[in-house]
């Protein structure tokens, strides 16, 4: 989590604070790794050397997939900051470093924790990446367990130990947050901020971030269109591939959709009626998803079975556990535009006689759109890439790309899974590009 926050943020300083060459185009790629899972990832590499079977490989490897959720927030947030913030600290003498961790840092800090608290649950429930790295974590350790004993009791207990380790990054985001409200009335300046000049660094900064984005992207689109070239393990029918992507996409939109709308009556409790219960209701939804997608489902499929027989392998049952899993990841997105709309707007709308839906339609809904449609295109780009609780809880017959591509990889068929991980990137890109043009656009 450590390295993905540091890459994330020293890339999104770099990009939105400094005159490197060509800045839109290296935000566009150090956008780019969302569009590749991180168990796609490690089937580059893993297919490529097994040197990356090691604690340093998996570092590397969880740290090129997952240091886009701290860019992203944090480019989003450096883009709104009033840049007279920093000119004044500069005017004062304060050097750009100084600046930075005494101004800019702590400005934008919400939108670091927010998307290190992301990376850290995702690699509390990680197993793809890790089991084709041959890392033993306690996902991999739990998985095992309910291999040889369904349900039993040392998993149940490592399942403990994460939640644990969830509500202890939960207080530490908490503590690290304050409660010191950010919301602004009005555009501040109207003019992008005066950018860091690099000087004789510029051509090192940019050697830096191409060898970032040939790490994260060039080993494992080689990797897969190599394989996808000269393997020959199976052959693919073109069927199964359409198949599999339809079921891809519409489980995509109707788990974004679905996800994204529970999402807003949580952020709306939480910041406008803050107290003890809404903040309690608000982290409740991160503990069940620090726990790996195979244990969620199987607590699904035992409630359904004994509870809900009818529910048991439905569409419905499905877009639940998408929704337990996944929730964090749009109440992140969704608050971090809810806590950026002044309240004092909504008040004067009510004053003026507008009802309460009135206020949200009129008002509220306008100013949160774009923080919505990032969360449903968040969700949409996780549930696209989701394995183990789609292998559980899918219909019967329902395939979709990633179940396609571990049955192949994990068989070591690396020809016959290339196109279905290639399907799988070339599907996140546009959620991908969305998330990229939403976290820089202007707000004055």
């Amino acid at each position: 989590m450590l390295t993905s926050v540091l890459v994330g943020v020293a890339g999104a300083w770099v990009v939105e604070r400094t005159d490197v060459r060509g800045r839109g185009w290296w935000h566009g790629l150090l956008c780019a790794p969302l569009a590749v899972p991180a168990f796609v990832n490690g089937f580059g590499w893993v297919s490529t050397t097994h040197a990356v079977q090691s604690f340093p490989g998996a570092v590397m490897v969880v740290t090129l997939s997952y240091y886009p959720l701290v860019y992203l927030p944090t480019v989003a947030a450096l883009r709104r900051l009033d840049p007279a913030v920093e000119e004044v600290a500069t005017a004062l003498g304060k050097g750009p470093w100084q600046v930075f961790l005494r101004v800019t840092l702590p400005a934008v800090s919400p939108a670091v924790l927010g998307g290190a608290l992301l990376v850290g649950l995702h690699l509390l429930a990680e197993y793809g990446a890790l089991q084709l790295l041959n890392y033993p974590t306690l996902t991999t350790a739990i998985l095992q367990q309910y291999a040889t004993v369904f349900n039993g009791p040392e998993a149940t207990l490592l399942a403990l130990v994460l939640v644990t380790f969830c509500l202890l990054l939960l207080g530490i985001e908490v503590l690290l947050r304050g409660r010191r409200p950010r919301s602004r009335v009005g555009a501040g300046t109207s003019r992008a901020a005066t950018p860091v000049r690099l000087g004789r660094l510029r051509p090192v900064v940019g050697a830096g971030l191409a060898a970032l984005v040939a790490w994260s992207l060039a080993v494992p689109v080689y990797a897969l269109v190599r394989w996808l070239v000269r393997g020959t393990s199976s052959g693919l029918e073109g069927g199964e591939l359409t198949s599999a992507l339809g079921n891809t996409l519409l489980l995509a939109v109707l788990g974004g959709a679905v996800t994204t709308a529970a999402a807003v009556p949580v952020v709306w409790l939480a910041v406008r009626h803050r107290g003890l219960l809404t903040t309690a209701i608000e982290r409740s939804v991160y503990t069940a998803s620090a726990m790996p997608g195979i244990v969620i489902a199987l607590a699904l499929v035992t409630v359904s079975i004994r509870v809900v027989p009818d529910l048991y392998q439905t569409l419905a049952l499905l877009l639940t556990g998408y929704l337990i899993l996944f929730l964090p990841r749009a109440v992140v997105s969704v608050r971090g535009t809810f806590e950026l709309v002044p309240p004092g707007l909504e008040e004067v709308a009510r004053s003026l006689g507008c009802s309460g839906p009135e206020v949200a339609r009129r008002v509220t809904l306008p100013l949160v759109v774009p923080g919505l449609a990032a969360a449903a295109a968040l969700v949409a780009l996780a549930v696209s890439t989701e394995l183990t609780a789609t292998l559980l809880l899918a219909p019967i017959g329902t395939e979709t790309l990633a179940t396609k591509f571990w049955s192949d990889a994990s068989s070591i068929a690396y020809g016959a899974a290339a196109p279905y991980a290639l399907a799988l990137v070339l599907l996140s890109v546009p959620s991908t590009w969305l998330l990229a043009r939403l976290s820089v656009r202007s707000d004055r």
